[in-house]
């Protein structure tokens, strides 16, 4: 996707508008971060993706460091440091919102993250991490649910990143109607989906498939800090 988002045309504008719907949360909170008030960091964050998209400043990037993540951090830098640009920024667009901003829960993830010595750039680059997750948590979730297993999932998917002793699985095989041994056939199945799903939510944010495994390694760097 990051390669049609860098496209000018119909489609590829659309998907530069469904990165930027999908990754707000970490140029929201490194504008936050970086000393603005949440009404100001909401109004910078619009006019940021404003810009963004009206200039289509992906298809300048260079190809040779193709992570969105790295671009869109780049770009607020400085955006933020040209007052000019900012000015100018809240008056474009007519009035149209480029991606919707929920201030109050983003308010909800931003305060407990922002610890004293946690930097701008550790912020953004931790809620990337996080973002990068929930999308494919959230499509995971959409897969079961399309072949009616919605249930199943919700049952199963706190067992994703653990191996829980046998008694819970005995518990929740037994409240699913199935063997322990299935359960762990099904859970391991649920892995490999999500895995799969995770890799092709990284693969639209970068240039190259070869970049996929070196940013599965950020996003463990990112967590960990």
């Amino acid at each position: 996707m990051l390669a049609a988002a860098g496209q000018p045309s119909t489609q590829g504008h659309a998907a530069l508008a469904k990165l930027c719907q999908t990754y707000w949360h970490p140029v929201y909170s490194f504008v936050r971060r970086s000393g603005h008030p949440p009404d100001q960091a909401q109004d910078l964050t619009q006019g940021f993706f404003t810009v963004l998209l009206e200039k289509n400043y992906v298809g300048d990037a260079d190809p040779q460091r193709g992570r969105f993540r790295a671009f869109l951090l780049t770009s607020v830098k400085h955006f933020l440091a040209n007052e000019r640009d900012r000015a100018h920024a809240r008056k474009r667009g007519g009035g149209l919102t480029p991606v919707s901003i929920d201030v109050m829960a983003a308010e909800g993830w931003y305060a407990p993250a922002a610890v004293e010595l946690t930097t701008p750039e550790s912020l953004f680059e931790r809620r990337w991490a996080l973002s990068l997750l929930e999308q494919a948590m959230a499509k995971l979730r959409a897969e079961f649910a399309g072949i009616g297993k919605a249930k199943q999932f919700e049952k199963m998917f706190s067992f994703l990143n653990c191996d829980p002793e046998g008694a819970r699985y005995e518990r929740l095989a037994a409240e699913l109607g199935m063997s322990a041994g299935a359960l762990r056939v099904a859970v391991h199945r649920m892995r490999q989906k999500y895995r799969r799903i995770l890799r092709a939510e990284i693969a639209e944010t970068v240039s190259l498939p070869e970049e996929i495994d070196d940013e599965i390694r950020f996003l463990l760097s990112a967590l960990s800090r």
